[in-house]
This record gives structure tokens, C-alpha cells and sequence, in this order.
């Protein structure tokens, strides 16, 4: 049976797997440091659609029948999708992946949605309910300024803990243990818990320091999972956050050390990761739900595989604002929900 920890969490009896996983992305992706991980990239950010938003569909399109064909699964052999991006009612989603006829529950946790949505599908899995289940979002940088901030035209000036958008699609196929015995190969990782977050909110308003919001709640969803777990920073090779950039991260290690936990040695932001910092303009690093749900796959799996790592926590970080709560003056709260992967 699995077994409820603490007030947030849970540990499986039973992993379940990430049979295999997808990855899209845009040109300037394509061009830092992890380019030549991700399974495909794009000759440009239009992806040859007619606007951004179709462009961000295209992206879960294609990262969705990646993963399918890397799994060897038929979409009819998938019981429910779980997916979610960042646009007005997730019309990336429902324009994207609308053909695979998949049983859809939609999902969004901001830039945490790679994190809900696997979360979710892990539960799926564990509770019986499904052999195998598709977790995909994806994100864009121009629909993501479009819908939050500014129209490109516009060409507003980004302060330095500005972070940029990652255009970019992720997807995996989980599965249980009868349906690993079907794929029949080695698969990318297995997850063995999960910690939900909750919404935390310490009152500030700067939509342009997503970093020093969302921090916060992954402080809080980290410090629940050491005391559920009953465990310690150096019980994990890696504890990555999804999108904090380079403002975030110091704020989360600080935030930690006064809880009593250093996690400087092996703290690890995906939106540090993905952008060369020194070469490419992205200020303070990259964001968005393609950010962690990208890097996950393309590089955080790939060290597992290799046995570079053998566990790691993935907590993908969200701020929970849309463009009529910034209007309105109100803070921008976080979320941060984190998996245990192990090789």
C-alpha cells in the first residue's frame, strides 16, 4: 500500500515510471547549453503557424507524439493526458492536443504545471486507476509577454531579475510495472513519492521578479518534504527547482538556511541551466512551464540514466498571477510541487 506522509506527501510502495519523455524547443533554446539534448528544435519560433499561440499548440502537438513514439504507445493505449500551459483557458492545450483524442483533464500550476500534471498522473497510476498516462505542457515566450505583460511591438525594457520565457514543449508517457513489461526496454527514471505545495503568498507584487515570488513556496514545499521524508539535502544527488533564475535561487538558499537546511552544494535551477548566462541576453535566466518540463526531459532524465545521478528532487516553481490580478494590484503568491526521481 502506499503510505501518506506527513501533512503533504506521499511515498509509492510502487514506482511508477517514466517509460519515456519529449522535447521541443525554440531557437534560442536551441542555442544555450543544453541545445543539443533536446529531441527537436525549431528553425524558428513560429513553428510554421500563423501566430504565437498556434505556434505554442504545435509545440504539445509534436512533444506529445514524441514521447508517444519514443514509448512505443499507441495514443488509444493511453488512458488520460494531463496537461496544461500558460495561456487564457489553456487554448495551447485544447487547440494542441484536441486530435490525439485522449480523455483530457486539464491542469495549472503556472510554471509549476510539469510538476502538477506528473504529480497527478503519478497518483493516477498509483491508485490503480490507469496503466499508463501522457503529462505535457508547454510554454512560449511571445504569448507569454502577450498574455502577461507587453506586446513584443511595444518593445519595453526588462529590468535585470526579468526572467525570459522559454519557448518550449515537454511530455511523458508514465507507466505502471505491466506496463513497463510491455514497452520492454530500460525506462527513464522511476518516481517514488511526491510532495504537493501550497500557495504561498509574502505579499509581493513585482510580476517582473518571478524568482523572489515564487521562492517562497519552494521553501515552504521543501522544507514539508525533509520533514515528511524525514530526510536531508545531502540525501539527494540534485534538488532542482524549476524556474527561479538567478534572483530566486539565492533567495530560496537563504530562506532554507534559516529553516536549518543548506542546500547550496546541490541546489540546481532549471532556469539557470538552460540559457548561457554570459552569451545570451535572458537576464536573470528562463522561466515558464516549458522550462523545467524541457530540461527534465532533455537533461535531468539523461543524468539518471547515465548514472551520474541515482536521486534526485524535482520541484518546478509557479507564481499564480494573471493579468487582471496584476491589474488590480494584488501580490503574486507561489507554488512549488515536488517528485523524487531515482535511476
Amino acid at each position: 500500500m502506499n503510505q501518506n506522509l506527513g501533512k503533504a506527501s506521499v511515498k509509492l510502495q510502487r514506482p511508477v515510471y517514466i517509460l519515456n519523455s519529449g522535447s521541443i524547443v525554440g531557437t534560442k533554446e536551441g542555442q544555450g547549453p543544453l541545445g543539443l539534448l533536446f529531441d527537436m528544435v525549431g528553425s524558428d519560433d513560429m513553428f510554421g503557424c500563423e501566430s504565437w499561440e498556434e505556434a505554442e499548440s504545435s509545440l504539445q502537438k509534436s512533444a506529445v507524439q514524441l514521447a508517444l513514439e519514443k514509448a512505443k504507445v499507441k495514443a488509444e493505449d493511453v488512458k488520460f493526458i494531463f496537461a496544461g500551459d500558460l495561456l487564457g483557458q489553456s487554448i495551447a492545450t485544447s487547440f494542441g492536443i484536441s486530435t490525439y483524442q485522449i480523455p483530457l483533464l486539464g491542469v495549472y500550476g503556472a510554471c509549476s504545471t510539469c510538476g502538477e500534471s506528473l504529480t497527478v498522473g503519478v497518483m493516477t497510476i498509483a491508485g490503480g486507476f490507469a496503466d499508463r498516462v501522457v503529462c505535457v505542457t508547454s510554454s512560449h515566450f511571445a504569448s507569454a509577454e502577450k498574455e502577461f505583460r507587453f506586446p513584443l511591438e511595444y518593445g519595453n525594457q526588462r529590468p535585470l531579475s526579468a526572467t525570459w520565457t522559454v519557448t518550449g514543449g515537454g511530455a511523458f508517457v508514465l507507466g505502471n510495472e505491466e506496463a513497463l513489461s510491455a514497452y520492454g526496454e530500460k525506462p527513464r527514471a522511476r518516481i517514488m513519492g511526491m510532495t504537493v505545495g501550497k500557495i504561498v503568498d509574502y505579499g509581493l507584487k513585482d510580476s517582473m521578479n518571478m524568482g523572489a515570488c515564487m521562492a517562497p513556496a519552494a521553501a515552504s514545499t521543501l522544507e514539508q518534504h525533509f520533514v515528511d521524508f524525514g530526510s536531508q539535502p545531502e540525501d539527494y544527488d540534485k534538488i532542482i527547482t524549476g524556474d527561479l533564475g538567478k534572483v530566486g535561487q539565492k533567495v530560496l538558499i537563504d530562506l532554507m538556511k534559516e529553516k536549518g537546511y543548506d542546500i547550496s552544494e546541490q541546489h540546481m535551477d532549471c532556469g539557470i541551466e538552460i540559457y548561457d548566462g554570459e552569451v545570451q541576453d535572458t537576464h536573470a535566466g528562463g522561466s515558464g512551464c516549458g522550462c523545467s518540463a524541457v530540461t527534465l526531459s532533455a537533461y535531468i532524465l539523461k543524468q539518471l540514466e547515465e548514472g551520474n545521478w541515482k536521486k534526485v528532487l524535482f520541484m518546478p516553481t509557479g507564481a499564480l498571477l494573471s493579468k487582471t490580478s496584476f491589474n488590480e494590484g494584488k501580490s503574486v503568491p507561489g507554488i512549488a510541487h515536488a517528485l523524487v526521481l531515482e535511476t
